[in-house]
């Protein structure tokens, strides 16, 4: 079961945690309907390369991740969205695309929209497209170390724009 790293890592850590089991689900909007949680209090891990190297971009998922404004907040030459195809063997342990947004548990930086900071809980996917964990952003920010920026831009539903 994906979860099983994650949970381990929760409970090593002291963490207070509840799991939520949905339909299969693959996007965040989709998440966002079948839990009832609104989709600016579940956070989206968004795959990035800063400079060659793989970080977690995390926003709420009823918002989009805003390259320029994590570029020059990083100070990196090049960022790039990452697709599922060149980060699969990334983690072993998750379903393609499901991974949580703990960069500790992959070795690698994790950059968090500060929207999501400032939610009393955090909730995201955890390991599989079945599977949320909520918890306490302060938990989250004390595992994890975070680097909180301003990374987020309102989606076009937000800006009143008719998607197609």
């Amino acid at each position: 079961m994906p979860v099983q790293r994650l949970k381990e890592f929760l409970d090593r850590n002291s963490v207070h945690y509840v799991v939520i089991i949905h339909s299969r689900a693959y996007t965040a909007a989709a998440i966002a309907a079948i839990t009832h949680i609104p989709g600016n209090e579940i956070a989206k891990n968004v795959m990035v390369r800063l400079d060659g190297q793989l970080a977690m971009a995390v926003v709420p998922a009823s918002r989009y991740l805003d390259l320029d404004a994590l570029r020059s907040s990083v100070g990196a030459k090049d960022v790039s969205l990452v697709t599922e195809k060149e980060f699969e063997g990334t983690f072993p342990d998750c379903e393609v695309g499901a991974m949580p947004p703990f960069g500790v548990l992959y070795d690698m930086p994790v950059y968090i929209d500060d929207r999501l900071s400032k939610d009393l809980e955090i909730a995201f996917n955890a390991g599989s497209h079945r599977e949320l964990v909520r918890l306490a952003y302060k938990d989250f920010e004390r595992l994890q170390h975070p680097r909180v920026l301003q990374i987020a831009t309102r989606s076009e539903a937000e800006r009143g724009k008719r998607i197609a």
